[in-house]
C-alpha cells in the first residue's frame, strides 16, 4: 500500500464535504440474497457497522483467513502465522513461520497473503504470497502447515526495483481455480507501464488451476482464461489495468471479485468485475479510477471498466483503501449481500450494494479501528478486521438503525 497522512484542519473539513457529496445512500430496487432464508436487504441507510476487539499483541497482522474448524490464521508481516478460535483466542505461538524466506525490507514488502485449499480439512493445505529473499520476488507457493519444510513455490514475478505495490491477496473461487493479485512494480505513475502490458504479470490479477500440472509448471492455466490465444500475452492474466490490488475478494455465491485498487493520490477505487467479465481492462494508468491519469497510456477502442464506487484521495486524510468482502453469515440478515471496505488512514467503512435494476447503492455506515490492514469472513461467513502497528483483531459487527 501507498500511504500518506495529512493532518490539517483543512484536509479534514475537504474529506468530510466530499464524502457527504459522494456516498449519498440510493434506495434499493431490489434484494440481496444468501441462503434459504432469502431474507430482504434493508437499505444501507439502516445499517451500521462497529466493531469489537478480541485479540492484540500481533505483530504489523496484514492478512486474514478463515479455516474450517472456526480458526482464523493471521499473517504478521515478518513471516509468521498466528491462530485464534473464539472460544481459545490467540494462540501463544505461531503455528507457521517462514520468516527465513522473507523479504521485509520496505514498509510494503513481506508475508502479503494467505488462504486455504478448498479440500484444507483433508490435506491441510495452504497457500501464500510473499515478497522473497534476496531481492523481493513476487511470489506464491503451497505448502502443508503441519509440514513447512515441503513448500513448493507455484509462480513468480520479478520486483526488485522498488519496494512498494506488490498487491499479495490469494484467494480460491467457486471455479476450483486459484486468484492472486500483483502490484504495477511500485514507486509512483507506473514506471514499467506494466498496468497496460500484457507480456507481464505486473499490475494483474492471475488465475491458475492449481488441483493439477501442466508439463514443467506445477499448475495448469484454464482453456478459458482470457489471453491464452494472446500472442506474447501471459496465458495466466484475468485481469489487467490494475495499479495495487492489495486487497480483493471473491464472493461464494456468484463468484464474483471484489477489487480495492489503491490510487495515485486522486481517488481510491473498488472494482465489482463478474464472472463473464475475464479480461477485462480496469484502465491503470490510463486511469485512475474513472479520471484519465496518462493519456499516453490510454488506447484507441479499448474498452475501460470503470470502478463501481470510488472515494477522494487528494487532500483528504484517505491514502490506501482496503478492499473487503461480501457479508453472507448469518448474525444480521438484513446486511447480506453487502460489500465493506475501508481505509487505512481514515477508517471509515464504505458499504457498496448491487442493485437489481442496475447500479450500486453505496454509503458510508460506520468506522473501523485504526490502520485496517485485511477484512475476511469466518467459516460462518461472519467478519473479522485487522489493525496494523495496534496489532489488534476484531470482530465485526452489523446493526439495524
Amino acid at each position: 500500500m501507498s500511504r500518506r497522512r495529512p493532518a490539517t484542519l483543512l484536509a479534514r473539513l475537504l474529506v468530510l464535504a466530499s464524502s457527504a457529496l459522494l456516498l449519498t445512500s440510493v434506495p434499493a430496487t431490489g434484494t440481496a440474497t444468501a441462503g434459504p432464508a432469502q431474507t430482504h436487504a434493508v437499505p444501507l441507510s439502516e445499517l451500521s457497522v462497529g466493531s469489537e476487539q478480541v485479540a492484540f499483541g500481533l505483530q504489523r497482522p496484514i492478512a486474514l483467513t478463515g479455516l474450517p474448524d472456526g480458526r482464523m490464521l493471521i499473517a504478521e508481516k515478518n513471516g509468521t502465522v498466528r491462530a485464534y478460535h473464539p472460544d481459545t483466542g490467540l494462540a501463544a505461538e505461531p503455528v507457521l513461520d517462514l520468516t527465513a524466506r522473507i523479504d521485509t525490507s520496505d514498509n510494503e514488502r513481506g508475508l502479503l497473503g494467505i488462504t486455504p485449499a478448498p479440500n484444507f480439512a483433508r490435506t491441510g493445505m495452504l497457500y501464500v504470497a510473499y515478497t522473497s529473499l534476496p531481492a523481493g520476488a513476487l511470489t506464491l507457493a503451497r505448502l502443508p502447515l503441519a509440514a513447512p519444510e515441503r513448500l513448493q513455490v507455484l509462480l513468480t514475478q520479478e520486483h526488485a526495483e522498488y519496494g512498494n505495490h506488490n498487491g499479495g491477496q490469494v484467494a480460491f473461487g467457486r471455479d476450483g481455480y486459484l486468484y492472486w493479485s500483483t502490484g504495477d512494480g511500485g514507486h509512483a505513475n507506473d514506471p514499467f507501464k506494466a498496468g497496460q502490458d500484457l507480456s507481464t504479470l505486473l499490475g494483474k490479477i492471475v488465475r491458475i488451476d492449481v488441483s493439477r500440472a501442466c508439463g514443467a509448471k506445477p499448475y495448469c492455466v484454464p482453456a478459458t482464461n482470457p489471453f491464452v490465444r494472446t500472442p506474447g500475452a501471459r496465458p495466466e492474466i484475468w485481469l489487467y489495468g490494475l495499479r495495487n490490488p492489495w486487497r480483493f475478494s471473491i464472493d461464494p455465491v456468484d463468484n464474483s471479485l471484489w477489487i480495492g485498487d489503491v490510487g495515485q493520490g486522486l481517488v481510491e477505487e473498488i472494482n465489482h468485475i463478474r464472472t463473464w467479465q475475464g479480461g477485462s481492462n480496469l484502465g491503470w494508468s490510463c486511469k485512475e479510477g474513472t479520471p484519465v491519469f496518462d493519456q499516453e497510456q490510454c488506447r484507441p477502442g479499448v474498452r475501460y471498466v470503470d470502478p463501481v464506487f470510488e472515494y477522494e484521495h487528494f487532500l483528504t486524510e484517505s491514502c490506501s483503501v482496503i478492499g473487503g468482502v461480501v457479508y453472507r453469515g448469518s448474525r444480521t440478515p438484513e446486511a447480506r449481500g453487502t460489500y465493506i471496505a475501508s481505509d487505512y488512514c481514515a477508517p471509515r467503512v464504505y458499504a457498496v450494494r448491487p442493485q437489481r435494476g442496475g447500479g450500486y447503492e453505496t454509503a458510508t455506515i460506520g468506522t473501523f479501528p485504526t490502520q485496517p490492514t485485511a477484512i475476511a469472513a469466518d467459516a460462518q461467513g461472519e467478519l473479522y478486521v485487522l489493525s496494523d502497528y495496534p496489532g489488534w483483531l476484531s470482530r465485526v459487527r452489523f446493526e439495524r438503525l
